[in-house]
């Protein structure tokens, strides 16, 4: 399962994906509030049936080597464009880290082990609330699963879920999860369906038809 991110263009090379710039909407107006590190760092660890998960902040020199590695898998690569010499790994992630605090790159660390790559971003905020009628403050997912032995077997759904819920529980303002993994990704569409996001639309975003897939926080005890 890998959950790409849903604007190209203002990723390093990436099909010119976009990052997380700030964009004027036409349907709200609010302060842009920062995402920051340090608050995810504090969200877990949560227990989950695979063993304790939580999120980690991106470190660039420390993480750098693993996160090249796993994008230069090509059922990774497929989707996420990233392929190549480290440095083009390390010009999206340090973009975030260095930019608006609207997104935070984080390493999945299942029971001691980094085994996922998370982006925690504000969806409203993001370039993609050109593409459907955002709420303030929805909150985004990217997520790609690094190892091929992690793949396929539940556990995308299941980080899925649990990642949703710690958004939840300390993003009170946020009314729902959102992503946007490309149609032709059927065990990622697949896996967010699994977790307990709905199916809200296709949309035509830039390098991709995505399938928009909602967790909303009114409906979390029913799913």
């Amino acid at each position: 399962m890998q959950g790409q991110p849903a604007h190209p263009a203002a990723r390093p090379r990436r099909t010119r994906r976009p990052g997380r710039h700030p964009v004027r909407l036409r349907h709200h107006r609010q302060p842009a509030a920062r995402m920051s590190p340090g608050h995810i760092a504090d969200w877990g660890p949560a227990r989950t049936p695979a063993g304790p998960f939580r999120l980690v902040p991106v470190q660039v020199e420390r993480d750098l080597p693993l996160l090249a590695r796993w994008m230069n898998d090509p059922a990774v690569a497929a989707f996420w464009e990233l392929s190549g010499p480290p440095a083009l790994t390390a010009d999206h992630v340090r973009a975030q880290l260095t930019g608006d605090g609207r997104s935070v790159p984080c390493l999945g660390v299942l029971d001691g082990t980094p085994m996922s790559y998370w982006e925690i971003y504000r969806a409203d905020l993001d370039p993609l609330a050109r593409h459907y009628p955002s709420r303030p403050h929805d909150t985004g997912l990217h997520v790609l699963i690094g190892a091929a032995r992690d793949r396929g077997r539940g556990l995308g759904s299941l980080l899925l879920r649990t990642v949703a819920d710690l958004v939840l529980d300390n993003r009170p303002a946020s009314p729902r999860v959102v992503a946007e993994p490309d149609l032709r990704n059927t065990p990622s569409v697949t896996a967010f369906l699994n977790a307990g996001f709905r199916f809200s639309a296709e949309a035509d975003l830039p390098g991709k038809r995505a399938a928009l897939m909602i967790r909303d926080r009114s409906l979390r005890r029913l799913l």
